[in-house]
């Protein structure tokens, strides 16, 4: 595997358990604000953007360790739009650290709970608002043809 790769088909089960991380995180931050936990959500979501959920420590063990031992089942769903949606956590923290630094308290909790009530679609019901936007994306021709094949193409390689 290269650098900066990112997975056409992922398990939406990983996805769905490492967005209760992100969950757990924000509300952690939110109560106990600090840079350690937030540097924590903001490294998740820059190594799950630039190399992939293999590259983020909790992603590698959900998938690798975690749903095997659970025997929970490969669920295929496309990358790209996965991806996207780590693209937007990103934003929502790197924004909340940005807000912590500057000592606004109520922006930070304000794009923590936003944070972490998209997460919290995504983990507990399957939702996944990224996943809508990039779809919305694609049909008004701003994602590229190829991108859009790709997302159809959920072939069975995990």
């Amino acid at each position: 595997m290269k650098l900066g790769f990112y997975p056409d088909v992922v398990n939406e089960n990983v996805t769905r358990i490492v967005a209760s991380t992100v969950v757990f995180l924000g509300v952690l931050s939110i109560l106990f604000p600090n840079l350690i936990v937030l540097g924590l959500l903001l490294l998740g979501f820059t190594l799950r953007v630039t190399y992939g959920p293999k590259w983020e420590p909790f992603a590698f063990f959900t998938s690798k360790y975690l749903v095997p031992w659970l025997g929970i089942s490969f669920v295929p769903s496309a990358g790209p739009p996965k991806r996207f949606a780590q693209l937007i956590g990103f934003s929502f923290s790197l924004t909340a650290i940005l807000f912590y630094l500057n000592g606004l308290s109520f922006a930070y909790q304000i794009t923590l709970a936003t944070l972490v009530f998209f997460a919290s679609l995504e983990s507990f019901l399957g939702w996944c608002a990224g996943c809508f936007m990039f779809g919305l994306l694609m049909k008004l021709g701003v994602i590229p043809e190829e991108v859009c094949e790709r997302c159809n193409n959920l072939k069975f390689n995990k």
